[in-house]
C-alpha cells in the first residue's frame, strides 16, 4: 500500500513536471522587444506657415521649442515550430491617438482638425512566415518595405542624429509598411527580398513630402486598386561593410476610394502616376569608426495631371491634399561617427562615446516643365554632436543642426537632445 501511494505521488509530481515543461516551452518561443526615443528641441527660426511665402517678414521672428516622443514601439514575435513564425510591431507616435490640430499652409494658414488614422497608433508589422530554408522564406501580412537605408534600419540606434535622417524621412514613407507578400532569403554574404504590396495613393502626394503620405490610408482599409513591387539586395562579403540596392515600381493613380475618376468621358482614364525609385545605401561599422550613407532618386509620371485631378477631387471635407506634386525628388546623405572614449577610458569595453557629423541634400519637389516652382523644398542640412552609449541598448544624443535653403529664404538652425533605447526583453 505504501509503495502504491508512493507511486501515485510520484506520478502526480511527474505529471506536474511535464505540464510545467509544456507551459515553459511555448514561452521560450516568445520574443518581446522594442525601441523608443525622447526628443527635446529648440528651433531658432519661426514656425509661421508663411515663412516661405514671405521670408523677409520672419528673418528676426522668434523661434520655438518642441518636446516630443517621436516613436515608442513594442515587438512581439513567436516561433510556432516547423518553420512557422509570426511577428508584430505596434508603434505609438507622438504620444497620442485620434485627432490633431494642424496648420494648413494651402488653406491660408488656418487651423484644421485632422483625424490621424494610421498615423498615431499603428501596426507596422503583422506577418506570418514560412521558412523552407535559409535561401527561401515566405511572408504574408503587413510588412516593412525596405526601400532606402532608413526603412531598412529605422530604429534609433541605427543613426546618430536625434531625429530620423531628414532627407529620406521627408520624401519616402517612414517607416514604410504595407500589406502584401514578401519572398526573401540569404546565402553567404548575400541577402535578397522581393515584395508585392498595395500600391501608393497619388492623391496623398504633396509638395513638401513627395510620395511620403501615399502609403497611408484615411479609411479603415488600404485601397489596393493598384499594386506596388519592391526589391532589395544586400551584400556583406566585405568585413564590417554592408552594400545595398533597393527600388520600387508601381502606379499611383486610380488607387482611391471610391474610384470615380475612371469612367466614360473622363480625361484621367489613361493617367498612370507611375512611381519609380532607385536607392543605394551602405554601412561601415568598424571597432571605433561607423560610417553610413544613402543616395535616393525617385520619379513620378503624369505629375501635372495628378496635381490637377487632386485639386478637383480634394473638396474641403476630403482627406486628400490640394497641393501639387512634382515629377521627381532626391535625397543624399552621409554620416560618420568616431568613438573617442578609449582616449579617456581605454579599459571600458562596453561604453562608447561617438563624435559624429552628418550632411544631407534633398528636394521633395522637382516640378515638370509646365508646373509652378517651389524652391524652398531644395535644402541642405548639416548636423554635428555626440552619442553616448552607457550600455549597448541605450544612447544619449545631442546635436546642433543647420538647415540651409536658397538665398531668398531664412536658414533654419536648431539644437536637440534625446535619449533612445532599442533591445529585446525576452528572446
Amino acid at each position: 500500500m505504501k509503495n502504491l501511494s508512493f507511486l501515485c505521488v510520484l506520478a502526480l509530481l511527474s505529471g506536474s513536471v511535464v505540464y510545467a515543461g509544456a507551459q515553459e516551452r511555448p514561452l521560450q518561443r516568445l520574443t518581446v522587444g522594442g525601441y523608443g526615443e525622447v526628443a527635446l528641441t529648440r528651433n531658432f527660426y519661426n514656425d509661421s506657415p508663411y515663412i516661405y511665402a514671405k521670408p523677409s517678414n520672419y528673418a528676426t521672428a522668434p523661434g520655438h521649442g518642441r518636446f516630443d516622443i517621436p516613436h515608442a514601439v513594442i515587438y512581439l514575435g513567436y516561433d510556432f515550430g516547423k518553420g512557422w513564425t509570426m511577428q508584430t510591431e505596434i508603434e505609438f507616435e507622438h504620444t497620442g491617438t485620434g485627432a490633431a490640430i494642424e496648420r494648413e499652409y494651402e488653406e491660408a494658414g488656418e487651423f484644421e482638425q485632422e483625424i490621424e488614422k494610421g498615423g498615431e497608433v499603428e501596426i507596422e508589422q503583422f506577418w506570418i512566415q514560412k521558412s523552407f530554408m535559409p535561401e527561401l522564406n515566405l511572408r504574408i501580412g503587413h510588412i516593412i518595405v525596405p526601400v532606402g537605408g532608413l526603412n531598412n534600419a529605422h530604429e534609433p540606434l541605427n543613426f546618430f542624429t536625434v531625429y530620423r535622417p531628414e532627407g529620406e524621412n521627408t520624401i519616402f514613407p517612414s517607416t514604410w509598411h504595407d500589406t502584401g507578400v514578401s519572398l526573401w532569403g540569404q546565402s553567404g554574404g548575400w541577402r535578397y527580398e522581393a515584395l508585392m504590396v498595395a500600391g501608393l495613393d497619388g492623391f496623398m502626394f504633396n509638395t513638401d513630402n513627395f510620395i511620403k503620405k501615399g502609403a497611408g490610408s484615411p479609411y479603415e482599409f488600404k485601397v489596393a486598386n493598384t499594386y506596388g513591387f519592391a526589391a532589395r539586395i544586400d551584400n556583406t562579403s566585405i568585413r564590417n561593410l554592408r552594400l545595398s540596392l533597393s527600388g520600387w515600381y508601381g502606379n499611383s493613380m486610380h488607387n482611391t476610394y471610391p474610384n470615380d475618376l475612371r469612367g466614360a468621358g473622363l480625361v484621367y482614364n489613361d493617367v498612370k502616376g507611375r512611381v519609380m525609385i532607385g536607392a543605394f545605401d551602405f554601412v561601415y561599422k568598424g571597432q571605433r569608426l561607423t560610417v553610413r550613407g544613402n543616395a535616393d532618386y525617385a520619379t513620378l509620371s503624369d505629375c501635372a495631371a495628378i496635381s490637377k485631378a487632386k485639386a478637383i477631387r480634394a473638396a474641403n471635407d476630403s482627406p486628400y491634399s490640394k497641393e501639387p506634386v512634382g515629377s521627381a525628388a532626391y535625397a543624399f546623405g552621409l554620416e560618420a561617427g568616431y568613438d573617442i572614449l578609449p582616449w579617456f577610458q581605454p579599459r571600458d569595453k562596453e561604453q562608447k562615446l561617438y563624435v559624429f557629423a552628418r550632411g544631407e541634400a534633398y528636394n521633395s519637389y522637382i516640378p515638370a516643365p509646365n508646373q509652378q516652382s517651389a524652391t524652398y523644398t531644395e535644402r541642405v542640412r548639416v548636423a554635428a554632436g555626440l552619442n553616448w552609449f552607457p550600455i549597448p541598448e541605450i544612447a544619449v544624443k545631442c546635436e546642433y543642426s543647420h538647415r540651409f535653403l536658397r538665398s531668398e529664404y531664412n536658414n533654419e538652425p536648431s539644437v536637440s537632445i534625446g535619449i533612445a533605447y532599442m533591445g529585446f526583453f525576452k528572446h
